[in-house]
């Protein structure tokens, strides 16, 4: 379509703006348009569309910005976002994803029918005496077949506001769950694979089809299908205990504490929710000025529960069995297997080597924080637990003097995806383009899809970018795949798509989502995730993107963190929505100081919780109790006691999420900083070595052993001592 110059947009902008919220019978609407035609006129200084053309191809004016100068991608983040007005005049939608089925929930069911009839025939060829393809790329399409249904299904339950769409997405998400099960114990499928990995397959393969293979066969040996039948009986009825356990556990975590509000001294009665003759105790309230309030609330939220107490042990119990009849020695052992760790004895030695190297540097960040504490609390001016979020937070103002409103002009989301887009143009020769979409293809008016396009190598992927508040929206910051990438039996490639959910603010009139820092860094972390799926080029779908062992998973994610704590980075594009002024220097400095200050007692705390959860699901039967055996670590790797009478463990929602494997962010940490300091911090643009990132580690995904990658990037095998001198090195700088 051709663009108006600036005057005469700006006139057409003005009459469009005020029509476009009214309400149009469909009876004048062919009068309205008739109208539009008559009064419209070709722009004098070049050759236009008219405005009725414009708006049958989907073009509706945003609210006006105050900077002129934002390029399209800001503005399209930046703006209110506003219906568009539909000319197809009863023609179908697109569907959601672009999906046809889709147009109306009940195509859930047609996905899934033919989810069904995909997955019967492939199951014929993998069996087939006369099978021409390759046992693993038959298995890996069935896999695709399965999963772009089931995982954008998953996204669905959870993201679309339509309650219709939602059921129809969980009941499909459930019954492909089930024909997930159900191939995971067939036998005769499993003991073929497990025929060509050991002996070859009739038709030659390389080293990738060898390790996605061993992959698929160790999935299936996870279920148990290399059990006898009783065993295999007994590994089911054990899972499925152990799923319903952990999921009233996750319930229990969450849950409110009622406590008989006159047992509160009466000055404390009124910080709380009030149900009845009860305060509702709803969280630690760890950002409370008054430090009796943190008390209680800590003291309170984090007293033991019986039920609770039974719940994990019963987790705890059922996963080491299942372990056992599986034929490792602990649950870490089982869930470590093909990780970058690969044992908890690597685990352990890389969490009590990085314990002993923070001690001295915990004890600097707390008397930081005690001296906060002693103007504030002269005669009772020892740290607590219920103190640290708290003080950190006061001790980074006093020093820094972080103010979030005063930041928060500069991180409008627009300019934030400026900065964004240039990094990775920079590094990768990508760019983030805005592309509109269809009828039906998203499933909230400001849902925002990108385009992630190489300058010669063309399109790489797709994100839909669900970044504001809404209704019922979960409030989580998540990186879902909906398709994975892989090469096509045509060999063609199969373009990954992923959405990113976050939170953030809606634009309000003519002022956009302006974000916290805090927020800004999560925008940058998701997108970490984002570029890991859109610049894997593999294979198989089973290993695309993030698809990858968890301690390696998250490397791209906290790299990302890196880049944006960088005053260069975060001086490329920070400017004020209103008047485009940058970002002052001072403030730029304050903040990426104020973002690394303290960071030794909080990867402390961080590497405590790893240890609990390390030594919950090693060796069993556990010599104590858990909250017995949690006081105990506590005491003995965190700088503060534990408090008696509380078990914080039963609010630890990941050690049944992340089981054994909460180590992988400190880990993955470990690894971005390693690669930032060697390839990034002389030059966080450098193309050079974005390529190299791209090339020896992005383009893998899963597909090779996360070592092998790392040790690909940085010229040298990982070791303990190395990881945690990265770390020591980040803290010191």
């Amino acid at each position: 379509m051709a663009e108006y110059c600036r005057a005469c947009r700006h006139l057409i902008s003005r009459k469009i703006s005020g029509i476009q919220n009214r309400k149009i019978s469909t009876r004048n609407l062919q009068t309205w348009k008739s109208a539009v035609l008559r009064k419209a006129t070709r722009c004098k200084h070049k050759t236009v569309a008219t405005p009725l053309e414009q708006l049958a191809s989907g073009w509706l004016p945003r609210q006006q910005r105050s900077v002129s100068t934002w390029s399209p991608l800001a503005a399209a983040f930046n703006a209110k976002p506003l219906r568009k007005l539909d000319f197809s005049f009863g023609t179908q939608d697109t569907g959601l994803f672009g999906i046809p089925q889709l147009h109306h929930h009940t195509g859930f069911h047609l996905l899934r029918e033919d989810v069904e009839n995909e997955v019967d025939d492939l199951v014929a060829e993998a069996m087939s005496p006369g099978r021409s393809r390759k046992m693993v790329q038959i298995l890996d399409q069935l896999s695709d077949s399965i999963c772009r249904v089931a995982d954008m299904s998953d996204f669905v339950r959870v993201g679309h506001p339509d309650h219709s769409y939602t059921e129809a997405a969980k009941e499909t998400f459930l019954k492909l769950s089930e024909l997930v099960e159900k191939l995971n114990t067939n036998v005769k499928l499993y003991k073929s694979l497990k025929d060509v990995i050991q002996h070859g397959d009739i038709v030659d393969t390389d080293a990738v089809d060898q390790i996605v293979g061993e992959l698929l066969v160790f999935d299936f040996e996870q279920s148990g299908i290399h059990l006898d039948e009783q065993t295999r009986e007994q590994f089911v009825c054990l899972n499925d205990s152990i799923l319903a356990s952990g999921s009233f556990f996750m319930q229990g975590a969450q849950k409110h504490v009622p406590f008989v509000k006159d047992r509160l001294p009466s000055h404390l009665q009124h910080c709380f929710s009030v149900a009845g003759s009860n305060a509702l105790i709803t969280g630690m309230h760890s950002d409370h000025p008054d430090n009796a309030v943190r008390e209680a609330a800590y003291r309170i939220y984090l007293r033991p529960d019986s039920h609770q107490l039974d719940l994990l042990q019963g987790v705890l119990d059922g996963r080491n069995s299942l372990a056992k009849l599986v034929g490792f020695e602990t649950y870490a052992h089982r869930e470590l297997k093909r990780t970058m760790a690969q044992t908890p004895e690597t685990v352990m030695d890389f969490l009590e080597t990085l314990a002993d190297q923070l001690r001295s540097r915990v004890k600097t960040d707390f008397e930081e924080m005690q001296r906060i504490k002693l103007k504030e609390q002269p005669s009772d001016f020892e740290l607590k637990p219920w103190d640290i979020p708290y003080y950190s937070a006061l001790a980074k103002q006093a020093k820094w003097h972080i103010d979030n409103s005063q930041y928060a002009p500069y991180f409008s989301v627009g300019v934030c995806m400026e900065g964004l887009n240039n990094l990775f143009s920079q590094l990768f020769n990508v760019t983030l383009q805005h592309e509109e979409t269809s009828p039906g293809e998203v499933w909230s008016d400001d849902v925002l899809k990108l385009a992630v396009v190489h300058q010669s190598e063309g399109v790489f992927g797709y994100i839909y970018c669900d970044f504001f508040e809404r209704g019922e929206k979960p409030n989580q910051d998540c990186h879902f795949t909906i398709q994975g990438g892989r090469q096509k039996e045509d060999d063609t490639y199969q373009l990954p798509i992923v959405v990113l959910m976050l939170n953030f603010p809606a634009p309000q009139g003519r002022t956009p989502s302006l974000l916290t820092p805090g927020m800004m860094e999560n925008l940058f972390h998701e997108f970490g995730h984002a570029m890991h799926s859109m610049l894997g080029r593999t294979k198989y779908q089973h290993v695309t993107g993030t698809r990858c062992p968890t301690d390696f998973a998250e490397v791209p994610s906290m790299l990302m963190e890196y880049f944006i704590s960088d005053p260069r980075v975060l001086s490329s594009f920070a400017r004020h929505y209103k008047t485009g002024e940058p970002l002052p220097k001072v403030m730029v400095h304050s903040l990426c100081n104020a973002w690394k200050m303290l960071e030794a007692s909080m990867m402390q705390l961080q590497v405590f919780y790893a240890i609990v959860d390390q030594v919950y699901h090693g060796k069993h039967p556990l010599p104590k109790s858990t909250t017995d055996i949690m006081a105990d670590i506590q005491n003995k790797y965190y700088a503060l006691p534990h408090v008696p009478g509380t078990a914080w463990q039963l609010r630890f929602g990941h050690l049944v999420t992340y089981g054994a494997k909460y180590y992988s962010y400190l880990m993955s940490r470990a690894v971005a900083a390693g690669i930032w300091h060697k390839c990034f911090k002389s030059d966080p643009f450098s193309r050079t070595m974005g390529e190299r990132y791209r090339r020896e580690m992005l383009a893998h995904g899963g597909g090779k052993p996360p070592g092998e990658l790392v040790q690909a990037m940085l010229g040298e095998s990982l070791t303990t001592d190395k990881l945690v001198q990265s770390l020591m090195e980040d803290l010191d700088s």
